[in-house]
């Protein structure tokens, strides 16, 4: 193996050793048992919403690859998409590094359904920029409508500075759109041509990536009490803040990032109901993914084996 295979592992193990040290800090005065009283304190109505949101964050996912799919121009049975987005998440939030994890899951699914590795190469790149698009296009919204959220975060005040960013960050999806519409040539390097996104895949883009972070910061909210609630929007621009973090120290399942950023940006919070919140977040959005992924994948492994003993019979 190469020096360049071992950085990201390095890095977010790194990252998690950070976190964890910070968390050490934020934690050391919170007991188990305030936790405990945290998640039994959540109403059964917030749990079945959390439930709710998370399905719906995964049924947006799916979406990623349906939008990629148009866009390469191929056809693939709903059921087996749906399917292979939602184990391709569940293992890669998981794993860290989710763009080159969910790279592999992918070609191994989608070549069994005779795409090419630079078909799947671009579709795995359609659906890493859906995500980073959406996340640009709702964070500047947020942003927006509320300028002091990422004081929280900062000793001062940059509200002026914030929206300017805001604004930035719409302008930049509102020249992609805009960049659709005047039909610009495709990119060529070499054989390898990657043709701008027509304009009703982006369309899409800007519907199914935005829904899929409303839902999953859905969670998170419905999980937490009402007493020093901030709101949802405050609970939105933190979420997106916490996995861009997460999603940079390529931390497995962000851990220990997103408990960080969480804790800092909720500091109105009783600490101990902001760890059972984020705790919920980890059961509906990754730990019962990944173990249905986990299935997913040896059912998947079973019958292409069955497949390739039918083959070598004949």
């Amino acid at each position: 193996m190469k020096i360049k295979d071992f950085i990201w592992p390095v890095i977010g193990l790194a990252a998690v050793a950070v976190s964890a040290w910070l968390l050490y800090h934020e934690w050391r005065e919170i007991s188990l048992d305030d936790v405990w009283d945290g998640l039994t304190a959540i109403p059964l109505h917030g749990w079945i919403l959390a439930a709710i949101s998370s399905i719906v964050a995964y049924g947006a996912l799916a979406g990623y690859d349906h939008i990629a799919l148009l866009h390469v121009g191929k056809r693939v049975s709903w059921f087996f998409v749906t399917v292979c987005s939602f184990t391709t998440y569940a293992l890669s939030h998981n794993i860290g590094g989710s763009v080159f994890s969910g790279a592999v899951i992918r070609y191994r699914a989608y070549a069994s359904k005779g795409l090419t590795g630079q078909e799947v190469g671009v579709l795995v790149g359609i659906c890493w920029f859906t995500f980073v698009l959406s996340s640009v296009f709702v964070g500047g919204v947020v942003i927006l409508l509320e300028p002091g959220l990422l004081d929280r975060y900062t000793e001062g005040s940059y509200e002026a500075w914030w929206i300017a960013l805001g604004v930035a960050m719409l302008l930049s999806v509102g020249a992609y759109v805009f960049g659709s519409w005047l039909h610009l040539k495709p990119l060529a390097i070499r054989s390898f041509r990657l043709h701008y996104p027509a304009l009703p895949i982006v369309a899409r883009q800007l519907i199914i990536g935005p829904l899929e972070i409303l839902a999953a910061a859905a969670i998170i909210y419905f999980a937490l009490p009402a007493e020093h609630n901030p709101g949802y929007l405050i609970v939105l621009g933190i979420f997106l803040f916490s996995f861009a973090v997460a999603q940079a120290s390529h931390a497995p399942g962000g851990l220990g990032v997103l408990e960080v950023v969480f804790l800092t940006g909720l500091s109105e919070m009783d600490p101990a109901a902001v760890l059972a919140a984020l705790l919920v977040f980890r059961l509906f959005y990754l730990i019962i993914p990944l173990i249905l992924g986990i299935m997913a994948v040896l059912a998947f492994e079973h019958s292409q084996f069955g497949r390739g003993t039918k083959k070598d019979e004949v």
